[in-house]
């Protein structure tokens, strides 16, 4: 496939209208001294500075600089994913607006993809810059990541990321998952990701725009799309067995407890009722939960066969030899 760039630089930001200036001439520079063809993809999320009259500035008699503007703030996902819809670059390399990502790993990464043959490389921001109240949990977020995916990253979140364009185009990014696209990419047949050491710049302006609370969201959305990867196509799997299971326990349960009292009563042992047993409560629990599970897998059985006509699969490739 022809592509009309070497390179699209995917950048969401949200009120980074101070070092936008700063980063856009920095890249001119990098694609001018390396002559690549690219395009440079603003996404301002809803700032609520001047970041899009920065924006509009900036693109001023230059036709390098693709933008959108969100009517309100959606977040980094959000960005990201209008951004690779856009991009048109044989290589996709997406970094964040605050100057803590160089520019100057891009030459690399985009030899990583195109001579090496990574589906994608990931950043790893070995030094970091920032406090212990981020990097404590950052390490423990990256820690359980790789042990539920098993892709051997140390850093799932790094903003500089290099991808092929197909790779972009079969992600679908929504609430927090631009920090499980490594994982995406895996669940969809791409396989060959690589890490690089990338330099991490201090904030030279403003303040982060993240919160202790994304390390919850995060791992909540890694639950999710653990479950959406590998029970989408299958629900029936996920509940179907859960339902089984439960309901055969009750009915073990209530079996084992039927019996105990024929046989006590045959041997003339005193027994009380089988309702007055707190194991028949819990039983009747299992059962009914073993009941509703297998209906809802059966529901969502039935709600999924649409999808499946749609064959929605990714297709590596295909050879059409119809006139």
């Amino acid at each position: 496939m022809n592509y009309p760039f070497q390179i699209s630089i995917v950048i969401p930001l949200y009120n980074e209208d101070e070092s936008l200036p700063e980063l856009v001439a920095w890249i001119r520079k990098v694609m001018a001294e390396n002559s690549f063809t690219y395009e440079i993809i603003l996404i301002d999320d809803g700032s609520s500075d001047k970041s899009w009259d920065v924006i509009n500035q900036l693109s001023v008699g230059q036709s390098d600089i693709l933008a959108s503007r969100f009517n309100r703030n959606y977040g980094k996902s959000a960005g990201l994913s209008i951004g690779f819809k856009l991009a048109k670059g044989e290589v996709v390399i997406t970094m964040d607006a605050d100057l803590q990502d160089s520019p100057d790993e891009i030459p690399d990464l985009y030899k990583m993809i195109t001579m090496e043959g990574y589906d994608m490389v990931s950043g790893w921001k070995k030094k970091r810059y920032d406090p212990l109240s981020k990097t404590i949990p950052t390490k423990l977020f990256n820690a359980v990541t790789r042990r539920f995916s098993g892709i051997q990253l140390n850093d799932f979140n790094c903003g500089l990321k290099a991808y092929k364009n197909k790779v972009i185009k079969a992600v679908e990014l929504y609430g927090e998952m631009h920090r499980y696209i490594p994982v995406l990419a895996k669940w969809n047949g791409f396989v060959k990701i690589g890490e690089k050491v990338v330099e991490h710049r201090p904030r030279k302006y403003g303040v982060t725009k993240f919160g202790l609370e994304r390390f919850l969201y995060g791992f909540l959305d890694l639950l999710s799309i653990t479950f959406v990867t590998k029970f989408k196509k299958r629900p029936m799997h996920f509940f179907g067995a859960w339902g089984f299971s439960s309901f055969l326990l009750g009915f073990f349960i209530t079996l084992w407890m039927v019996g105990e009292k024929f046989y006590k009563a045959k041997m003339n042992i005193p027994v009380r009722d089988v309702t007055d047993q707190p194991l028949f409560y819990i039983a009747l629990v299992v059962l009914i939960v073993g009941v509703q599970m297998f209906l809802a897998g059966y529901l969502a059985e039935l709600m999924n066969s649409d999808s499946h006509k749609k064959n929605d699969y990714l297709i590596a490739s295909q050879i059409d030899k119809t006139l």
